[in-house]
């Protein structure tokens, strides 16, 4: 063992008795490993303390530690391009604001698999919508300024709409990585349908949606029909992809009718006009997460 921790080791080891290794202890005036290691890493010296913290690390922690700064980078970057966008004048405000609540859910399911086995890998990958919501509270609340920010992700402008949607939609990412993970399709179902079905039936119904619901008339046909169709593959294709990857397993058979009925359900509650009560981007995925629970249990059968 400690000749392959440390190359080299092994001659200098051969040469005391194993007795002897087992009982000398070094000098009184010698400092121990210990104390040497927190030395270095306090002082810089020898060894740099990252270096040394690395080598100390498992192969999990730093696979996840290695994932969570990826994909906190990715997130950043993702919000930040559609900023820039924004304040040119590539990209309308509204559709901006939904493109990024497409992609986050998207894209942050998409990453899961890049942590370890282990069983500390959902509280890395937590940490992601965790400094989101650290972000949004800290502009929502005027403690900091971030224009660029509110203007991409707010449908006014206003920095407190920070502390409604979009907060609630990180808080919900939050949730599902903490209890569901990957291992179960109520989270990969769940976080489909908020990102993309609610996404894609703002987007369609704002262009499109000019024939409304007959009970509410800030919604469309088109944007439900969109919701239904848009949730519905984008739940199949993350399945499949937690499926091909040994996540999740999947009977196809009963899989396709379930998430027609979880899309069904996600739909019809998106509908119902108590937006000012209660946010799509809680309503949909609780609502979801009741269904898919109901049909699906913790694994897909």
């Amino acid at each position: 063992m400690v000749a392959a921790a440390c190359p080299g080791a092994g001659a200098a080891c051969a040469s005391f008795p194993n007795s002897l290794l087992l009982s000398r202890s070094p000098p009184p005036h010698a400092p121990s490993p210990a104390s040497s290691m927190r030395r270095r890493l306090l002082l810089g010296i020898g060894t740099p303390a990252v270096a040394a913290l690395a080598a100390a690390a498992p192969p999990a922690v730093l696979q996840d530690g290695a994932a969570t700064m990826f994909v906190t980078a990715g997130a950043y970057a993702l919000v930040r391009t559609f900023d820039v966008l924004t304040e040119r004048r590539l990209v309308e405000k509204s559709l901006s604001r939904k493109i990024v609540h497409v992609l986050s859910g998207v894209l942050f399911m998409a990453s899961w698999p890049l942590f370890s086995n282990s069983t500390q890998a959902r509280y890395f990958a937590a940490v992601v919508p965790f400094l989101n919501s650290v972000r949004l509270l800290t502009y929502g609340l005027r403690l900091s300024t971030d224009e660029a920010l509110v203007k991409s992700v707010t449908r006014e402008g206003k920095p407190e709409e920070l502390l409604r949607g979009p907060l609630y939609y990180v808080l919900v990412l939050l949730f599902t990585v903490l209890v569901f993970w990957r291992e179960s399709p109520i989270g990969i179902v769940s976080l489909s349908m908020m990102s993309g079905g609610d996404g894609f039936a703002d987007i369609v119904g704002r262009r499109y949606g000019s024939a409304k619901l007959p009970f509410n008339d800030k919604k469309s046909w088109i944007g439900s029909i969109s919701m239904f169709i848009s949730g519905f593959l984008l739940s199949a294709i993350m399945l499949f992809y937690f499926s091909s990857l040994g996540c999740i397993h999947v009977s196809w058979e009963e899989a396709f009718g379930k998430l027609a009925l979880v899309a069904l359900a996600a739909t019809a509650v998106e509908c119902i006009p108590v937006t000012d009560v209660v946010d799509d981007n809680i309503s949909v995925p609780l609502a979801t997460m009741l269904v898919a629970f109901l049909l699906f249990g913790s694994n897909t059968q």
